[in-house]
Formats: structure tokens, sequence, C-alpha cells
């Protein structure tokens, strides 16, 4: 008897496997004519400054191509799972809680066998309440703000447990009401604790096209970088060393964005949603990048060098 699930998977693998080829030869090249239809309308007007604090991580090395489209130079980049903790004067909260306790077993036993080699951490993966632990210095967490509903953006809430959690509504509602739930414990981290959603109600912001100030204030504007998920939002945050943007995964590494290449076929073709929308908004991130530093959750060393503005002590004037 056939297996249709196996069918479609070993399918959606071949499928994958040509696409990566094919991409490593002629990858997917700019729309000159979508980039020259983006406007910019430039950065909010910020009150107020807060701080935002990498997790400490342990980075996997991965071959460039495997990664970037098309991209051999360097032969290898690394990766990680970073979360990141933003301090506001009304609320702490952390981005992208990435990685539980027993994360094999409680998450990535769920996906499907031939992605867990592929998106499987390192084993001295740091899990996000560690993390947490060995940061002293960090208040108390008020709640969590996943940029997107995969498993390695909310299985470190298996871990936090009751911790509020703030939800674009669209992406609420493809994680926690479709037909098929995202895999990897998605929906065992979200449900059983409080979701606050919220709508980006907000105007433009750089070269973005929707947009929602958190506190009111234009210290952290969450913007729209739809594509990756229905609902993937990037967090634009103004800290006393200039603004900085969270990425999430519309880009795993920042020579996407430099480069304006997709993510390689395989794993791309099953993690990114809509594989068009992600494209174009890899074409916003691309001009927006000339004003503001962007980080992808997964760039180790986009992570590292935030970590280093942020600790950096300006010397006093001679």
């Amino acid at each position: 008897m056939s297996d249709p699930v196996r069918k479609t998977t070993l399918m959606q693998c071949c499928g994958a496997a040509v696409s990566s080829v094919h991409g490593a030869v002629r990858p997917r090249p700019i729309d000159e004519r979508f980039l020259r239809s983006i406007t910019d309308a430039g950065l909010p007007h910020a009150k107020r400054t807060v701080t935002v604090t990498a997790l400490p991580q342990f980075p996997r090395s991965a071959p460039t191509a495997a990664i970037v489209e098309g991209v051999f130079t360097p032969r290898r980049v690394n990766s990680s799972l970073t979360s990141f903790v933003v301090q506001h004067s009304q609320a702490t909260f952390i981005v992208d809680p990435s990685f539980c306790i027993d994360a094999e077993h409680r998450a990535i036993a769920q996906l499907p066998a031939v992605l867990r080699p592929a998106v499987r951490p390192p084993a001295e993966t740091i899990p996000t309440i560690t993390g947490l632990q060995s940061e002293l210095d960090l208040p108390a967490l008020d709640f969590a703000l996943p940029t997107h509903a995969h498993w390695d953006h909310v299985c470190g809430l298996l871990d936090l447990p009751d911790l509020p959690v703030h939800l674009h509504t669209t992406e609420r509602e493809w994680a926690m009401t479709g037909p098929v739930a995202p895999v990897g414990g998605v929906r065992d981290a979200l449900v059983d604790r409080p979701v606050l959603e919220y709508d980006l109600d907000g105007p433009p912001i750089l070269t973005f096209t929707r947009s929602h100030d958190l506190f009111g204030d234009g210290s952290v504007v969450l913007v729209d970088l739809a594509g990756h998920t229905p609902g993937s939002i990037g967090l634009l945050t103004h800290t006393e060393h200039g603004w900085k943007l969270l990425a999430g995964d519309a880009a795993w590494h920042t020579l996407q964005i430099e480069r304006v290449r997709q993510k390689a076929g395989f794993p791309g073709l099953f993690v990114d949603e809509n594989r068009d929308l992600t494209f174009k908004t890899l074409h916003r991130l691309h001009l927006a990048q000339r004003l503001v530093p962007i980080i992808p959750t997964h760039d180790h060393d986009a992570a590292l060098r935030l970590a280093a503005a942020e600790t950096e002590v300006t010397e006093p004037l001679r």
C-alpha cells in the first residue's frame, strides 16, 4: 500500500535537492524593479532608549552555501539559536526564547526525519533558561515576544511556564488554529499560557509597510517581515548605541541581506512558508541596512557584534 505522507515527503526532498543544486549555480536574481519601487518612510521618533542583551550561546559552523543560496565565500559561517532580552522602563521581555532543556525529545523528535540533521544544534547549545540564569544582572521577565512561531523560537517557553507571550494576531491564527500545526512542539509551548495578541496597526517605518509601537514611545517598534511565516515580525529597537533591528528568520545570515540571496533550497523550501514573499522582505531588509544594523536570530557573529556594541565604553573627548 502506498504511503501518501511518505510520498509527499520524498517529493519535497527531491524538489528541495534540485532547487539547491540549481540555486547554487544560478541563484535567484535581485528583482531590480521591485527594489526601485520600495520607499523609505524613515525612522520613528523615539522618546527613550532600551537595552538589548544577546544571551550567551554556542555556535554551529555550517557551509555558507547551505544557508545563503549561491554563496561559497567565506566557506563556512557560524549559526546559533540566540535569544535576546530587551529592557524597557515599563517591562523586560525575551525575544525568541529559542531552546529548551531536553529539546531532542520535547521538540526535535517531532520534526520530519529528513529535517532533523539539518536543524539539530550542537550538543553544547545553551537552553534559554540556563542563559537567563547566567545573566545575573537581568531583571525578571514580564513576557516573551517571538518574532514568529517556529520551534526554535518558542521551544524555550517550555521551561518558562506561565510567562505571558505577545504574538502577532496573524501568527497566532496560523500556529494555533490552522489545520496543520507548526512542527516541533510549537502548540505545546503556547497552549495554557496567557497570549496577548497585537496587530501591525501603525504606519510604514523604514522600508516596511506596517508597524506596531509596542510601548507607544518609539523605542521598540515591531515591523512586518512576513514570508518566512505569515506573521513574521522584526523588532526595531532604539538603544544608547543607535538603532538595531532584530530580524528573526526573515534572513538567516547578514550575507543574505547584503547580497539579496534567499535561503538555500534545502532546507529553505521546507521552512519558508511563502518563498516569494520572503524574497521581497529580503529586498526591504537590504535597503534598510543602510540606516540600521540588522541582526538575524541565527547569525552568531551578528549577535556578537551586538553584544560588543552594547558593552563598549565611550572614551571621553580630550
